[in-house]
């Protein structure tokens, strides 16, 4: 969300780094001089959510308190929704009171994050009921992503094109293109590039390792792919993405994946790969009863 005023983007290597998810680094270097009130927000924003994509929840949760902005007001609420199972009802319910509230119902971030927080319910359609109008190119972008989950590349295609013409080289419309790219599977090549692109311009990162090795699995190229998520791995152990990936390329190499299987079952229970095994298991065992 850039400021609309004319002048230097004092902001542009701090989203950067977000949006590419080198998330210490845009905290390290998110003390940036003169800058407007609006922009101060934004900024406290960015470095909250960094926060938040590492993982510290609590912090974000104690250093927000009431008198805050709206938009750091909601970003505390994303931290309290990711925080724990227990809080997910009350951080929906604080949400649903907030989108009601015509004063700050149409706030850019509030409806961001909304989005965010139903796409984790996997509630798509409530999610573009807050995303749809666009408005800022992070709002474009999470459009993209929420259609190509639906697998209505037809809409992701449209926003996508809205980014194009709005800024073509915009971080958030490259990585758009990419995914885009990635989800029709017919542009691997040019997906590749985007990634190979941002990593000679800026520090690998491990959206970036991952992004780079899925585009090599798609292309059969499941060595370089493992050597990638490695690299990625290296970086945070913990990452879903980087685990299910390494799963996948290890069953395509015809390795043992057991071990990051229970690394992602312990990190993330609810990551769709644990979620469909424990649900072929249950089958399995069912299977197994009814002959026994």
């Amino acid at each position: 969300m850039a400021s609309s005023t004319a002048g230097p983007d004092h902001l542009f290597g701090l989203r950067s780094s977000f949006y590419l998810g080198a998330y210490q680094t845009a905290i390290n270097n998110s003390d940036i001089p003169n800058l407007s009130l609006e922009d101060a927000v934004e900024r406290d924003s960015l470095v909250y959510r960094s926060y938040i994509a590492l993982g510290s929840y609590q912090l974000v949760i104690n250093e927000i308190d009431s008198s805050a902005p709206t938009p750091l007001q909601v970003v505390k609420l994303l931290a309290i929704y990711l925080s724990g199972p227990e809080n997910k009802e009350s951080a929906l319910s604080s949400l649903k009171e907030w989108l009601g509230d015509a004063a700050i119902a149409n706030n850019p971030v509030l409806r961001l994050i909304a989005g965010i927080i139903y796409m984790h319910e996997q509630d798509y359609n409530e999610a573009l009921k807050h995303t749809n109008s666009g408005g800022t190119m992070e709002l474009h972008a999470l459009n993209v992503q929420i259609y190509l989950k639906m697998h209505r590349s037809d809409y992701a295609e449209k926003q996508l094109k809205i980014m194009q013409q709005i800024d073509e080289d915009h971080t958030l419309t490259q990585l758009a293109h990419a995914c885009f790219n990635l989800a029709g599977g017919a542009k691997i090549q040019e997906a590749y590039l985007i990634f190979q692109d941002f990593s000679d311009k800026y520090q690998m990162t491990g959206l970036i390792l991952n992004g780079k090795a899925v585009c090599c699995m798609h292309m059969g190229r499941f060595d370089d792919a493992e050597g990638l998520l490695l690299e990625a791995l290296n970086k945070d152990a913990k990452d879903a993405e980087t685990l299910a990936n390494l799963i996948v390329c290890n069953l395509h190499l015809g390795k043992s994946s057991s071990r990051f299987f229970s690394q992602l079952k312990l990190s993330h229970p609810d990551h769709m790969l644990v979620k469909r095994s424990s649900a072929a298991e249950d089958s399995f065992d069912r299977a197994v009863q009814s002959v026994a």
